[in-house]
């Protein structure tokens, strides 16, 4: 390596981040010459290699919007299928059931009742309140 010169390979993950770096270094008035490898004609220094990597910012945004489709296209397909991505419910419609209506008796131990279901009691109050009440997440089961 010569005063100057820098070794790129190996340090870009895909085009976007080539263009991201080019761009940083545009900003710092630095041009990138291409030496050695398959793109050995560029040189952001003159017209056409401005053009040539015009083009190359374009392709990786055209790269970013078809990823970008097709992610969407994915998700919309596995829910025309009743796919719903996520967890898991910890508990079932009826096990909230029998939670809630515990926790509004005042005799009730929270040890017990969790060890009765099955589950810690952090997930027990993240379905059901102190009082009985349902929680966001005891709502989502019942309504699911």
């Amino acid at each position: 390596m010569q005063k100057g010169k820098m070794e790129m390979a190996g340090c870009l993950r895909s085009l976007q981040h080539l263009v991201e770096i080019v761009k940083d270094l545009s900003d710092r008035d630095v041009g990138l010459k291409v030496l050695t490898g398959k793109g050995a004609s560029m040189d952001t220094t003159t017209a056409s290699g401005k053009f040539v990597f015009n083009i190359f910012a374009a392709l990786a945004e055209f790269e970013r919007e078809l990823i970008r489709e097709r992610a969407i296209a994915g998700l919309q397909a596995a829910r025309a299928r009743d796919r719903n991505g996520g967890r898991k419910y910890a508990l079932t419609k009826h096990q909230v059931q029998i939670a809630s209506a515990a926790m509004k008796s005042p005799d009730t131990k929270v040890s017990d009742l969790c060890k009765e279901l099955n589950i810690c009691r952090q997930t027990l109050y993240r379905y059901v309140a102190p009082d009985g009440t349902l929680r966001a997440s005891g709502k989502s089961v019942l309504n699911s």
